[in-house]
């Protein structure tokens, strides 16, 4: 498959997530860059085309709500979390020894410590940035794809991609960071991942209360198009789950005694 046939192909997944998962907002296509040549073309450069900075967060909001395709690369955050962890910043020492968490989130030093080591985090050096844009409209071969969703619609997905092989998702659910939660965890395991929005991305991007983030990397995306077509094929849509409309359900007493009164129902 040539590179513009494995694109459009793509493209064509993720207009059918969106259909029939019956999304919000687009799926994001996310690209680690080793080097600035790996910049897609027509990708928006904040710093350079806008003369603003923006966290990532909002640069994930601003994709998959306006269909932007966005490079970041260390110029253009504004957050100091995915400079450090997708690695295109050194870590201070006071990083380390937990002082962006502690005492704020996490009681002791020695805990928030624990957490630092704990993390995902990427080798410094090792990416320039990334790119983010629609799976619809994309221009590059991601790395991983994201999804935010509701949890109906991510028990949807997570049907879908339990089809084929009975593959099942597992997480560890961290509330901070998650525009480092969702990619680099998947990227660096190659397994789906489910993240919950943090506090930056809810006041900062935008991120609806009732939102969650599914991650599926580049080598899972086909089982969960083969579990989602599975389903169109059948008519087991999405809108297929939904409540049961139970006729002469039970009535309370008064209920009964009015309807005997009006010569009505079946008792």
């Amino acid at each position: 498959m040539g590179v513009e046939e494995s694109l459009e192909t793509l493209r064509k997944y993720g207009e059918s997530i969106e259909r029939l998962a019956f999304l919000k907002t687009h799926p994001l296509a996310i690209k680690l860059l080793r080097s600035e040549s790996e910049v897609p073309s027509g990708s928006i450069r904040p710093e350079r085309d806008n003369g603003e900075h923006w966290a990532l967060c909002q640069a994930f909001s601003l994709a998959r709500r306006q269909g932007l395709n966005i490079t970041m690369l260390k110029e253009d955050h504004w957050c100091f979390e995915p400079l450090i962890s997708y690695g295109l910043v050194e870590p201070p020492e006071s990083y380390l020894k937990g002082f962006t968490s502690y005492p704020f989130f996490i009681a002791s030093q020695e805990a928030a410590i624990k957490r630092v080591k704990e993390g995902f985090r990427l080798p410094y050096g090792e990416y320039v940035g990334l790119s983010i844009a629609p799976l619809s409209k994309v221009n590059f071969e991601p790395d991983v794809v994201l999804i935010y969703c509701n949890t109906a619609q991510l028990r949807y997905l997570l049907l879908a991609l339990r089809y084929e092989r009975g593959y099942q998702v597992t997480s560890k659910f961290d509330p901070i960071g998650s525009c480092v939660q969702s990619v680099i965890p998947s990227l660096l395991t190659g397994e789906c991942w489910i993240t919950v929005p943090d506090p930056g991305e809810f006041e900062r991007a935008i991120a609806g209360e009732d939102e969650i983030i599914l991650t599926v990397p580049r080598n899972k995306l086909e089982e969960l198009m083969a579990g989602l077509k599975s389903f169109e094929d059948r008519n087991l849509t999405y809108k297929s789950f939904t409540f049961v409309m139970r006729p002469d359900f039970p009535q309370p007493p008064f209920y009964r005694e009015y309807f005997k009164m009006w010569g009505l129902g079946h008792l």
